[in-house]
């Protein structure tokens, strides 16, 4: 609006209330809404998944790696001991309760589910996949599963059971520090790109 008075001229600008004289509504400045937080979009969980590859400096990340593969290997060497050598050193009176009359079937059991399942959570953590934690979790829930039973069909007792049982306990332990729920575990540093890395 524009009001002449003699060789003067007053320019006025009228709004709504709360209005500033430049346009903008609610009477904030812009410094004001420049200080305002923003909120952080949440990460997807398959985003999360696809960066593990990335994690190279995550220590629970190769540790469970390790782990995998180290698992992978002794099955299947314990597999092939089973499957072709017949057991090897272990006595065949260890059968004598149980329904198989020779290492045979024990060692494609051991060698293919117990080493395939460990192979496969390796390989798909190592690649990044979406479903890696979910087979890492299968691989060492199988370890401990395979330990149990032998030991109940053929009620001896060794300490290499022990180890192989903690080997999937400390699987299915990493697989909870890369979930976040154990996060002790996992290392100080992850990428900030995947958004549950503390920095």
């Amino acid at each position: 609006m524009h009001v002449v008075r003699g060789r003067r001229t007053i320019r006025r600008t009228f709004g709504p209330i709360g209005e500033s004289a430049s346009g903008k509504g609610g009477g904030m400045t812009d410094s004001a809404r420049s200080s305002a937080p923003v909120p952080r979009p949440a990460v997807p969980y398959s985003r999360v998944s696809a960066s593990f590859r990335r994690k190279s400096s995550s220590t629970a990340w190769r540790a469970l790696l390790v782990l995998l593969y180290f698992g992978a290997a002794s099955s299947f060497a314990g597999g092939c001991l089973g499957a072709i050598a017949d057991g090897g050193p272990i006595p065949l009176a260890y059968l004598a309760d149980t329904p198989f009359t020779s290492y045979l079937i024990p060692g494609l059991l051991l060698g293919v589910v117990v080493g395939g399942t460990q192979l496969a959570g390796a390989i798909a953590l190592q690649r990044g996949n979406a479903a890696s934690l979910l087979w890492c979790a299968v691989a060492g829930f199988g370890m401990m599963v395979w330990i149990f039973i032998e030991i109940a069909m053929i009620r001896q007792y060794s300490f290499l059971q022990s180890i192989y049982f903690g080997l999937g306990v400390l699987e299915l332990a990493l697989v909870l520090a890369l979930l976040g729920i154990a996060p002790a575990v996992v290392a100080r540093r992850l990428p900030s790109r995947t958004g549950t890395g503390r920095q």
